[in-house]
């Protein structure tokens, strides 16, 4: 009923398999794995997606890149400045899912009647998020086409959102596209904002 055929092929499919097609973005291996799985690490993964990126603002301050030495290393752990990215890396997350949320509910509220539709649909977007953890490679083997690396990324994850989101709902392509177009809007309104805090994004 879910993946509205007789029979979910990914049943019988190797996990690997199953992660390089959701990897492709291939909207059957999303349902199996929305509808199918009882996976429940969308939480953990928030936050490990969140420290990912808050330590990877925090590595290009200038005043963290100073001083490179290993021993350093709990003293790093301490500082304010990381826990401030986390912070301003979870506002805008929530922003961008909030953006979604409003712009979904207001183009097709009959879709996200009941607590359990705004639920799976959280819980969708935030597994699709699963790319961000490819912030770890590009911030450990660092080169010249690091900024590249981190568009290309970006660009992965908000394909990955719209997959989840379209599968989620059984909307057509472009919803879930304005959609993520608004949650960024609100998204890079909450930097503009904070930018004029006079904080560093």
């Amino acid at each position: 009923k879910s993946c509205q055929k007789p029979v979910d092929k990914y049943i019988e499919y190797d996990p690997v398999i199953i992660l390089i097609n959701a990897i492709l973005c291939k909207a059957q291996a999303y349902r199996h794995v929305l509808f199918n799985t009882k996976i429940n690490i969308h939480g953990k993964l928030c936050i490990f997606c969140l420290l990912c990126e808050a330590y990877l603002r925090w590595l290009q301050l200038q005043d963290s890149s100073q001083n490179t030495d290993p021993d350093d290393l709990i003293r790093y752990a301490k500082e304010w400045d990381f826990y401030r990215m986390f912070g301003i890396a979870s506002f805008e997350q929530a922003s961008f899912l909030v953006g979604i949320f409003i712009t979904l509910w207001w183009m097709r509220p009959e879709m996200l009647k009941t607590k359990s539709d705004f639920i799976l649909l959280l819980k969708a977007l935030l597994l699709s998020s699963y790319g961000k953890l490819l912030l770890i490679p590009a911030v450990i083997w660092e080169h010249d086409y690091t900024p590249l690396c981190l568009a290309f990324i970006k660009v992965f994850v908000l394909i990955s959102n719209s997959q989840a989101i379209r599968v989620t709902l059984n909307l057509n392509r472009m919803l879930p596209w304005l959609a993520i177009f608004f949650g960024l809007i609100l998204e890079n309104s909450v930097v503009c904002l904070f930018q004029k805090m006079g904080w560093d994004v």
